[in-house]
């Protein structure tokens, strides 16, 4: 069976905020629930090993949480900091492991981590991943997502050719248009970034799904199950915001089947 585990369930920032000093942020400060490092999914198949879905600068602590010196694959959603910040430590992980590893993502991220980094290719392949990456039994196909005042970011459909079972890991979007929805049709499990429960800030201003506009969305998508992640400290785990039976906020650790 494969399980996915959520090392990392922050937004840009994670939580607790350097700067804060709210509720959420001192109880995550004191270890609590709360803490939360940038986003990160690894997905754990017995045929295939161990991929993670982004690589951000929080990589190395969450590799030591899941008790990982390697990883497989790892499939990246876009080129902002929070997401990709962690590649360089891996280059260098892969240097002294001597071993190449082993990157996909669409041509345009791909593009823009090699602006940026473009010494990572001396330790990492980075493969085209637009149509689509087989492991194990899973396909899994990106498409590009609207990332509101942010530009762009891809989310992830994967599925499982022996048994049906279909997901989505989509981190990063708003204001999806009736294409961008399609990809997420008929799913078992939906996986949605949502960084507030309410945004206060104009719209034009954001860049993520809110927990009221994400209830929205899955009342037309009808998943099987959602679970929301890259929170930022508006989101409290503690807190009861009364959400459907097949909806549920994600927390560092957390597991769950799938396929």
């Amino acid at each position: 069976m494969t399980v996915i585990t959520f090392r990392g369930t922050g937004d840009t920032m994670g939580v607790p905020r350097v700067y804060c000093r709210c509720a959420v942020c001192e109880e995550a400060r004191s270890g609590g629930v709360n803490r939360r490092l940038r986003s990160l999914l690894h997905i754990d198949d017995p045929e295939s090993g161990h991929t993670l879905i982004d690589c951000g600068p929080d990589w190395g602590k969450q590799m030591e949480d899941a008790g990982l010196r390697d990883v497989d694959r790892i499939l990246v959603t876009h080129a902002h900091f929070d997401h990709i910040g962690g590649l360089v430590e891996w280059a260098d992980a892969c240097r002294w492991l001597n071993k190449r590893g082993q990157m996909y993502a669409p041509a345009e991220v791909i593009e823009d981590i090699d602006a940026r980094f473009p010494w990572i290719k001396n330790h990492i392949d980075r493969h085209e991943a637009d149509r689509g990456v087989q492991f194990g039994d899973w396909l899994a196909t990106p498409w590009r997502v609207n990332h509101g005042k942010n530009g762009y970011a891809y989310a992830y459909r994967f599925d499982n050719r022996a048994s049906g079972y279909s997901w989505v890991y989509c981190s990063d979007s708003i204001g999806l248009s009736v294409s961008e929805m399609k990809p997420m049709e008929g799913l078992d499990l939906l996986v949605l970034g949502t960084s507030f429960y309410e945004e206060p800030y104009p719209y034009p201003t954001r860049s993520v799904y809110d927990i009221v506009e994400a209830l929205e969305l899955i009342d037309q998508l009808k998943p099987v199950m959602t679970v929301f992640t890259h929170m930022s400290h508006d989101i409290d785990l503690n807190a009861d915001y009364s959400l459907p039976e097949h909806v549920r906020l994600s927390h560092t650790g957390m597991t769950l089947p799938v396929g």
